[in-house]
């Protein structure tokens, strides 16, 4: 991979239910050191306004990314039109992984497991 991605965890404000497993700070401390990102970071909403604002600013650097979050589908939906505003596609620039329901160790075999798939894909 020429170009190292980065990856973003959404925690749907930090109160859902669905990462209760899981212990985000030791998840996102595991990625950003021991797999393959340029920097790993938390953001507490991305489907809010501001989140909405912070993606089209990252977006902007066309820096391929992963969001760890909810189901890709809803990924999709809500992160269309920030993608469209950086000149992106978001079925194709987006790699959106549902680590929901995971302990910490699943979710960084899950972000693992995307990673190498982004490498498979520039092989070919």
């Amino acid at each position: 991979m020429a170009e190292k991605p980065g990856f973003i965890m959404c925690v749907c404000t930090g109160k859902c239910p669905g990462f209760a497993q899981m212990d985000i700070w030791d998840f996102i401390n595991q990625v950003r050191v021991e797999l393959p990102v340029e920097y790993g970071f938390i953001h507490p909403q991305l489907c809010e306004e501001d989140g909405d604002r912070f993606l089209s600013d990252y977006l902007k650097a066309g820096r391929p990314v992963v969001i760890g979050a909810c189901s890709p589908n809803m990924q999709v939906k809500m992160f269309k039109q920030a993608f469209a505003d950086a000149g992106l596609d978001v079925k194709k620039d987006l790699v959106a992984i549902d680590i929901r329901d995971m302990t910490t160790e699943k979710a960084v075999e899950t972000v693992s497991a995307a990673l190498d798939g982004m490498e498979g894909k520039k092989d070919e």
